[in-house]
């Protein structure tokens, strides 16, 4: 897989993805603000699947997991504009900014599609990927623009921009229910439920008798045999959805989990 990026700074980028298919399970550090050059990219987080076309712009804010899977599209590679909004950056944005209290807001994905405005400050961009030596203070103000336009399009959207929080401890099972499908390292899962590795191996312990990679594995396992066999998808298609890495591995512990391969679900 060829794999290319080009950076005005390490807050911009421009990313291509030449192979047929990029799969990744991710939580970002922080706000990401993506617009569709060309390609196709897939997001399913929880029970939303959420997809993306040339043209579209879309948020994706921290600390939210999610599965990447991105595709080329009509001979075109999967082409992106990226822009990282860091918490340090939106801090020196709003510190002379009045913004009024709000409740945390629930964590979704904000899209925009193709609206002219954002589209035109990211697309204004391209041409200095090609230029050496691009001042620093260029590249801050299109950060700049971009979420002065964020901020007109949705008025809400202070709320999630100024959220510089890390997660508060959370019901642990509610958490899991909802996002045992990524395929995280535990660090991050404890993470993201407000406690330390040994604290959530120990919770979840408490709560799941049993060990967070075995309760995880079978999950996913019943999540694959469910889209496979009521909602008619192939394997190959849901390998990734589910959390795994490969299919030939999927395969194999789905058959030693329910004493017959996926493609037999098909069969039936």
């Amino acid at each position: 897989m060829e794999h290319i990026s080009k950076y005005i700074t390490p807050d911009i980028k421009l990313s291509c993805y030449e192979d047929k298919l990029f799969k990744s399970e991710v939580v970002f550090d922080h706000h990401m603000l993506i617009w569709f050059i060309s390609g196709e990219t897939r997001i399913v987080q929880g029970e939303m699947t959420h997809n993306f076309k040339a043209g579209d712009i879309f948020l994706i804010p921290r600390n939210q997991p999610a599965t990447i899977i991105n595709y080329p599209k009509d001979g075109l590679p999967h082409k992106t504009v990226v822009m990282v909004l860091s918490s340090k950056t939106l801090s020196e944005f709003y510190a002379n900014i009045h913004v009024k209290s709000f409740a945390v807001p629930i964590p979704k994905i904000y899209t925009f599609n193709n609206h002219p405005l954002l589209q035109s400050c990211l697309a204004s961009l391209i041409p200095y990927f090609d230029v050496k030596d691009l001042p620093a203070n260029i590249a801050t103000l299109k950060i700049t623009e971009a979420i002065s336009i964020l901020r007109a399009l949705d008025t809400g959207i202070d709320a999630v921009l100024t959220n510089f929080e890390d997660p508060g401890k959370i019901d642990l099972a509610d958490f899991m229910e909802k996002n045992y499908m990524y395929n995280m390292p535990m660090e991050k899962f404890g993470y993201l439920t407000g406690r330390s590795l040994t604290t959530f191996k120990r919770d979840f312990k408490k709560t799941y008798n049993t060990t967070p990679q075995k309760w995880l594995t079978h999950k996913r396992l019943e999540l694959a045999h469910y889209m496979i066999s009521d909602r008619k998808k192939k394997p190959v298609d849901v390998v990734f959805e589910v959390g795994f890495e490969n299919l030939s591995h999927f395969s194999y512990i789905f058959k030693k989990h329910f004493g017959y391969a996926p493609t037999a679900l098909i069969a039936r």
